[in-house]
């Protein structure tokens, strides 16, 4: 009876220490896809040109009343550059997922940073076509959208594992769309783009924060930190692609333009 309780007492010991290193993932996910979230920002910021906005001489170009752009964002949207910057975050994408086996966990993350930059000068434009109440108002929609489905994923007792290739799908051909939709410009595929882009990333969030933890259960027995730590970047990652794209078409429906 004694080695029983024994047994029992070890078994119990090592389920608590997996849940605290799962809470210590977790954590370790949504604090480095947070720390993306306002470097992406502060890229967007810069470049559109609201840091000059108290000192209006120290503008490259004005736009508006109150819409400038910083020198930067004048040699990007005044030149084929800005089909660089577009398209740039999907390249780093594709580029960081292969590369990220050969990294550190180090490294990951500030490839992971470098990225957040790359898609804060993708998406600048924002400030330039939307209001600034509009934004503020999308992006709180979408962070109580985010949150409630990203808890969702984490608590489920259900497997939406038979989601991932339905929603991979679904991306897919929203890019292909989307890049159709450039040369074309029809407004009612951009409603459907938006609408059906909403609908897929809202399921993303709760299938990839489920995708995290398991995985992360799956692989805990290791106790390789190494990959430990690349795996919360990666989740980081996969996280902040649906929130940025979730807020960008919210944004397309529901923001105001100037």
């Amino acid at each position: 009876m004694a080695e029983l309780n024994t047994i029992r007492t070890a078994t119990g010991a090592r389920a608590a220490e997996i849940d605290a290193g799962l809470r210590a993932h977790m954590n370790k996910v949504y604090g480095t896809m947070s720390v993306g979230m306002l470097i992406t920002f502060a890229a967007a910021w810069a470049i559109s040109g609201l840091a000059v906005t108290s000192d209006p001489s120290a503008a490259a170009a004005q736009l508006s009343a109150d819409k400038y752009l910083t020198s930067f964002g004048y040699a990007i949207y005044g030149s084929p550059l800005k089909w660089v910057i577009m398209f740039a975050p999907l390249a780093f994408v594709f580029g960081f997922s292969a590369a990220l086996n050969r990294l550190s966990a180090a490294g990951a993350q500030l490839v992971f940073y470098a990225f957040a930059a790359v898609m804060g000068l993708s998406i600048s434009s924002i400030f330039l076509i939307f209001t600034g109440q509009s934004i503020i108002q999308v992006f709180l929609i979408t962070s109580i959208a985010f949150a409630g489905l990203s808890l969702y994923g984490y608590t489920t007792k259900k497997d939406l594992s038979a989601m991932g290739t339905f929603l991979v799908m679904g991306v897919i051909g929203l890019i292909v769309a989307s890049i159709v939709n450039i040369f074309i410009a029809s407004s009612a595929m951009a409603f459907a783009i938006s609408v059906l882009g909403v609908l897929i990333f809202a399921g993303l969030t709760a299938y990839d924060t489920q995708t995290i933890k398991t995985t992360y259960l799956e692989h805990a027995h290791s106790g390789d930190s190494e990959w430990i730590g690349k795996a919360a970047i990666m989740g980081a990652l996969q996280l902040y692609l649906d929130f940025i794209n979730m807020f960008m078409f919210l944004l397309q429906l529901f923001g105001n333009r100037e």
